[in-house]
């Protein structure tokens, strides 16, 4: 099977790492053409990938950290109104700025979105924190566009929680990830916003997961 990248073309170092500017399906340390996704994924829960959760390196520490399993499939999107942008507080590990999302009227941006399975999807929960740092919600109003045209209409996203995930304000404004590098951004100071300003419902996890486990 032809490998379309390994994981060392897309360190994860500095945060959020490199990514493809494409779709690919993940697994054994590399990344393969869309054709090779298990049958039926389209059906998957859609997940918004916005910071290091799209880097194929970071999947593979899921993979050994978090007991990730099975292909990964992450398709390349367009995404309007909204933002990844840099949040207040700092990495305990490795004293790196995370990002977060964040409403941004007339924004265009192009991330990832995985179709994760059920056990998937309690991987990313607990990585991310969910109900600590990070908050599972369902975008109510995603205009988000996958490279074949696909809009979709079911996605969740994590947003800020706590103080320290909600976005960082500098001067009254967010700081866009694709404005300015992890070294810099490190450095910022500025105050917690108030809210990422999403239109959004919460998600229980626990509650999706079941359900999709069932479908």
């Amino acid at each position: 099977m032809v490998k379309l990248f390994t994981d060392a073309d897309f360190p994860a170092d500095p945060y959020p790492g490199a990514r493809p500017g494409h779709s690919f399906v993940h697994f054994d340390g590399a990344g393969h053409s869309l054709d090779t996704a298990p049958e039926g994924w389209r059906e998957r829960q859609a997940v918004l990938a916005y910071g290091s959760n799209a880097c194929p390196s970071k999947i593979t520490w899921l993979r050994e950290n978090m007991g990730l399993t099975g292909p990964v499939v992450v398709c390349h999107a367009r995404c309007t109104d909204l933002a990844a942008v840099w949040a207040s507080g700092l990495r305990f590990r490795d004293g790196q700025r995370p990002a977060t999302l964040a409403a941004a009227p007339g924004v265009v941006e192009e991330h990832a979105v995985w179709f994760a399975t059920p056990e998937q999807l309690a991987v990313l929960d607990h990585c991310e924190g969910n109900g600590r740092r990070y908050r599972l919600v369902r975008l109510t109003a995603p205009a988000i566009t996958l490279d074949d045209g696909t809009v979709l209409d079911d996605v969740v996203a994590y947003v800020g929680a706590a103080d320290i995930r909600l976005p960082i304000l500098v001067d009254g404004r967010h700081i866009r990830v694709a404005d300015l590098e992890q070294r810099r951004a490190a450095a910022l100071q500025g105050i917690p916003a108030e809210t990422h300003g999403l239109d959004c419902t919460l998600v229980d996890a626990g509650t999706l997961v079941r359900e999709a486990s069932r479908d």
